[in-house]
């Protein structure tokens, strides 16, 4: 029988699954036992439209979530399992720690997924949402692990290398835009180096990661790091995610400790 390979994938908005493991769900598409669970706190229902969108009428939540549809159609391998969990955007700090808690337990304990990933404290751009949703992934991690039941073996946090952050932000100048500030909100935020324990090399797959970010058309004003999104700039902007790095929050990584090369590697 072929060894599960279940991955579920916990975030606030749209738009922040595909930066983080789109192309390892790529990577992984036709392997055997292969589940790919993501899970969106919010639509994005009051978020910022990029300038360039024709004006509409629909509400910006509904738009969003067919743009979700139409990225996971784009990057070629729509989730087997996609929950929405319907609160406001800007407001899931507001939601009460352990119902949000409970609500993330309870796909979790459904699906008993290998790998769960999610935002770390650093949560990458200091939203409230992330932090959140982070927060309360790792605590319906920790609790459900504890039963003793299968799965749940890793726990990841996405992260950018502070090394990386520093190359960028040194672009961003060069070209003449404002470099980010780790300290401001909605700037991206960078972590140590050393505190990477997996990084998925995604470059053969990096194209489909741009064409599903092409998709988050309200949001294209957004969704590129640094990059245009111009068709003559794709090539860059796939470079720019032809990497997944990822923090080790559980087991906890030994200093020194070789970074893995794919989420599932040491599992089996």
């Amino acid at each position: 029988m072929a060894e599960s390979r279940v991955l579920a994938l916990i975030v606030a908005h749209p738009d922040d699954d595909a930066y983080g493991l789109a192309g390892t769900v790529a990577l992984h598409e036709h392997d055997p036992g292969f589940r790919f669970v993501l899970v969106h706190a919010t639509d994005g229902g009051a978020g910022t439209i990029d300038p360039s969108y024709p004006p509409t009428n629909e509400p910006l939540g509904l738009i969003r979530r067919r743009e979700m549809e139409a990225a996971w159609t784009a990057h070629g391998r729509p989730p087997d399992r996609h929950e929405w969990l319907d609160y406001d955007d800007g407001g899931v700090a507001q939601v009460p720690f352990g119902e949000l808690v409970e609500r993330i337990e309870g796909i979790l304990a459904q699906e008993r997924p290998d790998v769960v990933a999610t935002f770390g404290p650093d949560e990458i751009t200091g939203h409230p949402d992330h932090i959140a949703v982070g927060a309360a992934t790792d605590a319906a991690f920790t609790g459900l692990r504890a039963d003793g039941g299968p799965g749940l073996r890793r726990l990841l946090h996405g992260a950018m290398r502070r090394s990386t952050w520093e190359r960028w932000n040194r672009g961003r100048t060069s070209r003449g835009l404002s470099p980010w500030d780790e300290r401001r909100m909605y700037d991206l935020r960078p972590v140590p180096d050393e505190w990477i324990g997996v990084e998925v090399d995604v470059g053969a797959v990096a194209h489909r990661i741009v064409a599903g970010l092409m998709e988050h058309r309200t949001q294209r004003f957004m969704v590129s790091p640094g990059v245009s999104p111009d068709a003559e700039e794709d090539a860059g902007w796939a470079r720019s995610v032809s990497v997944e790095p990822l923090v080790m929050a559980w087991p906890p990584r030994q200093p020194g400790a070789p970074v893995l090369g794919d989420v599932f590697e040491g599992l089996d």
